[in-house]
């Protein structure tokens, strides 16, 4: 009788170590495949940051004229939040689109656009909404060397000294839901070297 339970308990202690082994797994979004590729059509965008960290961003969510939103692709189908590179968070903008340039306009869904919120000088995160050092315009600034990029205009560099605009992500409204509708137009990240 003795060594029956004893053989029963070092089986259940077995099963509960393999099922906290497994538990942890499915939480480490490392491990999960497709995390760390970039933005695919037809993926979601979620909010990156802050209390409503992983919510889809609806275009009613986004204010006119700014701030911009931080955001990740997220995979519709498997629901993996493509987070597993920096490279892949963008900065979702609302302006008017009678303000967007003709490039910028094709990239944009009712005033929506979406940029790289990685600076291409020292791959900085680009972090502010402020007025531009000339003009009056509002445009997105890397506080690491003051880079200034205009959204208006494909996000080109009108300050400071990154080499070239932030790499633009097309998005698409389906269903309520912002859409991204093809792969980054540009190169993601900052300088080699």
């Amino acid at each position: 009788m003795h060594s029956h339970s004893q053989e029963r308990r070092s089986l259940l202690l077995t099963a509960i170590a393999a099922g906290a082994c497994l538990a942890t797994k499915s939480v480490l979004a490392e491990d999960r495949p497709g995390s760390d590729e970039r933005p695919q059509k037809g993926d979601l965008l979620v909010i990156s940051e802050g209390e409503q960290e992983g919510q889809v961003i609806k275009p009613g969510d986004l204010k006119l004229g700014g701030p911009p939103l931080r955001a990740w692709p997220k995979d519709p189908k498997t629901s993996v939040i493509r987070n597993g590179s920096r490279l892949n968070e963008v900065l979702i903008l609302k302006l008017d689109p009678a303000d967007l340039d003709e490039t910028t306009r094709t990239r944009a869904a009712e005033g929506i656009i979406a940029y790289s919120a990685i600076c291409t000088h020292a791959a900085c995160p680009v972090s502010e909404w402020v007025k531009a050092e000339q003009g009056n315009k509002t445009i997105l600034k890397c506080p690491c060397h003051n880079s200034e990029f205009d959204p208006r205009q494909n996000a080109q560099v009108v300050f400071g000294p990154a080499p070239r605009r932030l790499a633009a992500l097309p998005v698409a409204i389906a269903d309520g839901a912002l859409l991204v509708a093809g792969s980054f137009v540009g190169k993601v990240g900052g300088q080699a070297g």
